[in-house]
């Protein structure tokens, strides 16, 4: 693997949150800041290595904890857990398949904000869980399910377009026996 596709991956990262904390018009017309950084660490756990996992998840975690109002790490282990467990467990999830795709960015999308707000809630911050949070999950969900499949296709549209393609079999078969030396 080249280091081209996790730095695309961390650059669109950094867009995504960026965009998520500084568009103020998008986020009070849907109730909930459009965050796609879970549907990022899906992709990460799929398509890289563990290490790629861990520093998407504590980068773009510190990154989204930075210019949001949560403490300052605490976004990091929700996406960990969600990348650790999708990438140990990807030999047996539908990979190509959209729908799977799908409801694996809707999966994500839901649990890491449920769990960055479980964290919130034991320590000294209280955060607010009322009547909203319900539709917010479910706005974060579907975002995030359809930001999956995207990105999917996205990071594999320039990893074969910037990346050398495995070379096929060629002409001879695999079980040939190749006599050598005198007869």
């Amino acid at each position: 693997m080249s280091w081209l596709s996790p730095a695309m991956l961390f650059l669109v990262a950094w867009l995504a949150i960026f965009a998520q904390t500084q568009f103020p018009l998008v986020r009070d017309f849907i109730g909930t800041p459009p965050g796609i950084l879970p549907a990022l660490v899906v992709y990460a756990a799929f398509t890289h290595g563990i290490g790629t996992v861990t520093s998407l998840a504590v980068v773009g975690g510190l990154w989204l904890d930075a210019l949001s109002g949560s403490r300052l790490g605490v976004s990091i282990g929700p996406l960990f857990a969600v990348g650790f467990v999708l990438h140990a467990r990807q030999h047996l999830l539908l990979r190509e398949q959209r729908y799977a795709q799908f409801w694996l960015g809707f999966g994500a999308g839901v649990v890491a904000p449920l769990a960055t707000g479980g964290l919130l809630q034991l320590g000294a911050r209280q955060p607010y869980f009322g009547p909203t949070t319900t539709f917010q999950l479910i706005v974060s969900g579907l975002f995030n399910g359809l930001a999956c499949p995207a990105a999917f296709l996205l990071f594999d549209r320039l990893r074969s377009a910037f990346e050398y393609q495995a070379v096929g079999p060629g002409p001879f078969r695999a079980d040939r026996e190749i006599k050598r030396g005198r007869t």
